[in-house]
């Protein structure tokens, strides 16, 4: 089974959904086994030119499933709404393989 990683781009269009998103956010990941490995606003481009997003978030998962089953928690389901009417957010599913090499 292999680990997955969710790579988040988020940046707030609005703030007042952030306060309430951040707690039950939090633990619902650590509900399904996942780990924040970052979770920022510090890092530096290091190639492209497109707008940097405001915070940048990578979760680790234990599974494709865990990470899944996080996404479709109906507790999770109004908290990701507003996160998503809230910001421009881009969220990628990786699994943690090499294919290329």
């Amino acid at each position: 089974m292999s680990t997955y990683y969710s790579g988040l781009e988020v940046t707030p269009t609005v703030q007042d959904w952030i306060p309430e998103y951040i707690g039950p956010a939090n633990r619902l990941v650590a509900k399904y086994g996942g780990k924040y490995l970052a979770h920022t606003n510090s890092y530096e481009r290091l190639e492209g030119d497109t707008q940097s997003p405001a915070v940048r978030i990578i979760i680790e998962w234990p599974s494709h499933k865990a990470a899944i089953d996080f996404m479709n928690d109906p507790e999770y389901t109004p908290h990701l709404k507003a996160r998503t009417a809230g910001s421009v957010s881009h969220h990628a599913l990786i699994e943690g393989k090499d294919d290329l090499g």
